[in-house]
């Protein structure tokens, strides 16, 4: 995409409100959850809250993967740097994100190997400078991220390198929908598909959201005009009696998505049985790991881990915000004990998470007010 500025324009903006002034009925309640973290920072940067009528309600999902991963995984993941001549490397995202004993960051400070690296080539290159040590990749991310990981496998394959492996944490994003739909607590209208994540998958896989729980879907970009527009076309499909899967972003997305970030997926990934989710549970088959092939690069096969389960600090309300049952400002620690630069929950951490965004981006006066009297 060449252009920007046309995706932030404030007349087709405005336009765009009106329409759905026009669109929405004063009578009802709507409740649209955007299911990507990169939508919720969007939602709260360009104020898109505050020209939507107040009857239209924009719900966080769970779409920051470093927010959704229970704390015992980082623990594991540290607990495997602890052995000697062992180097840990992950993305920045994941520095500060606190475990039951410290972040990675922390572990740094008492004498721990720990890397930041831009990409999962950079682990690779690291271990290739390295050779008398063991260097991990601790892998994160939705299907938006899988692709880098396998392809930086393939080559380490390729290349013999023999001291590098991937400690995987990648998660998929369906069985995440689906588990909100079945939750009893929730209730949602539409939502507003992720639009990095079906860059790589495409619109197919969300089809089952429309035909077997009647709600519509409309896979969004990151500008304002992108977020605006999403919004007419789900209000548009209520109106008009329908659930569909469309696709805004169509500009980048395509319906079938990446087929080749598929295929490589397919050969270096399997699916979990199961995993484990901050604030949803175990849910099956919603992760990956290592195929057979790839084994060998597999830090849980090569390292002892421990397994450990951790719940997050009691009075942090971490899951209920990433269900959407809270807004971020309504967890009794946010803005006061919980901070970017004194983060309890990873949603105060990722440059995705919810409790970040609304902290950077609060601008509407009764947020400022609940952070002033607090």
């Amino acid at each position: 995409m060449r252009y920007v500025d046309e995706f932030r324009d404030g007349d087709l903006i405005q336009v765009a409100a009106k329409e759905i002034k026009r669109l929405a009925d004063p009578d009802r309640h709507y409740r649209f959850m955007e299911v990507c973290g990169g939508h919720t920072h969007s939602i709260y940067r360009y104020g898109i809250r505050d020209l939507l009528p107040g009857n239209i309600e924009l719900v966080h999902g769970p779409g920051c993967p470093v927010c959704v991963l229970p704390m015992g995984r980082v623990d594991d993941g540290l607990a495997i740097a602890e052995e000697p001549d062992v180097i840990f490397s992950a993305f920045g995202d994941m520095m500060r994100v606190p475990g039951s004993q410290g972040s990675p960051l922390e572990h740094k400070a008492r004498g721990m190997d720990v890397r930041m690296v831009y990409s999962p080539l950079d682990a690779l290159k690291l271990a290739e400078k390295n050779p008398n040590k063991e260097v991990y990749f601790f892998a994160i991310g939705f299907e938006t991220t899988a692709p880098s990981t396998a392809l930086t496998l393939q080559l380490a394959k390729a290349r013999g390198v023999e001291n590098f492996s991937v400690f995987c944490n990648h998660v998929t994003i369906i069985p995440a929908i689906r588990a909100i739909l079945d939750s009893p607590d929730m209730r949602l209208d539409a939502f507003i598909g992720p639009g990095h994540v079906s860059t790589v998958i495409g619109c197919r896989p969300y089809e089952f959201i429309a035909r077997d729980y009647g709600t519509p879907i409309v896979v969004s970009g990151f500008e304002p005009v992108d977020l605006m527009q999403s919004i007419v076309m789900i209000l548009q499909q209520m109106n008009d009696g329908r659930a569909e899967v469309e696709n805004q972003y169509a500009r980048v997305v395509p319906w079938e998505g990446n087929l080749a970030a598929l295929q490589v997926m397919s050969e270096v990934f399997r699916l979990r049985p199961f995993f484990e989710w901050r604030g949803l549970g175990f849910i099956s088959q919603s992760a990956l790991r290592l195929s057979p092939a790839y084994a060998h690069f597999d830090a849980e096969e090569r390292f002892e881990v421990p397994g450990i389960r951790v719940t997050d600090p009691k009075a942090a309300q971490c899951g209920e915000v990433l269900k959407g049952v809270l807004k971020p400002h309504q967890c009794k620690l946010f803005g006061t004990k919980c901070t970017p630069e004194h983060p309890i929950g990873a949603l105060m951490v990722s440059s995705e998470g919810a409790c970040a965004a609304q902290y950077q981006y609060a601008l509407r006066a009764d947020e400022l007010d609940i952070l002033e009297d607090a």
